[in-house]
């Protein structure tokens, strides 16, 4: 499969990410969002992240306008229909992506490869509500993108081996490393990682030690370069949840349970660093601990 052009469906902090990666690897992008200030933002943000890059001689200033020059956008989701890779990155709500399939379905090109960046939401099951479920994967980046090297890449039940061949030398092309997980809730990373995060969170809530604590904690304690409460806020807690959720009901298993802290928190909208507010008060100078 001759990938050239890379569609990419969400200009958020993943959507943006992507775009970014891929046109530094000289794939024409098109991103698209339903806002134009989330276009704009996003490009805002992908000049100021290159620009960060070549300041470190990590790339030239000239790489720089060609990268731009590379990315295109639009309001028009059938406009991505013309891409060869079509990478969804909106909301992780499974009902929101869905309907996103099935409003680009008509639009693409019969050799399209279909991908979402979901971090825990079945492939299988995304992929059946498409016409070409063997042609569709999950295409999972770490965040954030241009400085993580990890690509998680989930096969669903009827992925063919092209496809997932197609993908595998995306990634190799953008310099990054690919990791296969098969298709179970949250993959490998998440997993891992969101279990971790709540239990941080259940640490708090039950009192055994306060946000600073528990984040120094694991930082001099475990080496980890954030800690788990500071991560959860970078995340997005609105996310950490929604994957909490997709552990908890698919896998049946009370051990993934979301903290009734976290749910207080995305229900008060303190959602971290993208509301200002989460278990760290961004709004100064200096973040401060909310509990």
């Amino acid at each position: 499969m001759n990938i050239q052009t890379v569609g990419v469906i969400g200009a958020g902090q993943m959507g943006n990410g992507i775009a970014h990666v891929m046109a530094l690897a000289e794939y024409d992008v098109i991103l698209s969002d339903v806002s134009q200030d989330a276009l704009n933002r996003a490009l805002e943000t992908i000049e100021g992240n290159l620009s960060r890059q070549a300041a470190r001689g990590r790339i030239s200033e000239e790489l720089v306008q060609a990268t731009l020059k590379r990315i295109t956008t639009t309001l028009s989701l059938p406009d991505i229909g013309t891409a060869d890779l079509v990478i969804e990155a909106a909301t992780e709500r499974e009902t929101v992506k869905q309907a996103i399939f099935e409003d680009l379905q008509p639009h693409l090109k019969p050799a399209t490869i279909l991908t979402s960046n979901t971090s825990s939401i079945s492939i299988t099951r995304l992929a059946s509500r498409t016409d070409r479920p063997e042609k569709f994967m999950g295409f999972h980046f770490m965040n954030p993108v241009p400085v993580m090297q990890l690509v998680e890449l989930i096969r669903g039940i009827a992925t063919d081996l092209e496809t997932y061949q197609a993908c595998l030398a995306v990634v190799e092309r953008l310099g990054k490393t690919a990791a296969s997980a098969e298709d179970f809730p949250g993959f490998i990373v998440n997993r891992i990682l969101m279990p971790m995060i709540n239990e941080a969170v259940y640490t708090l809530y039950e009192g055994v030690g306060n946000v600073q604590s528990i984040d120094q904690s694991m930082k001099l304690g475990a080496n980890h370069p954030m800690g788990p409460l500071e991560l959860a806020d970078f995340i997005g807690l609105d996310t950490c949840l929604a994957i909490m959720n997709v552990l908890h009901d698919g896998l049946a298993d009370t051990k993934y349970r979301p903290c009734p802290l976290l749910t207080k928190y995305v229900e008060a909208g303190w959602l971290g660093r993208k509301t200002e507010r989460g278990f760290y008060d961004y709004r100064g100078d200096v973040p401060v601990p909310t509990r």
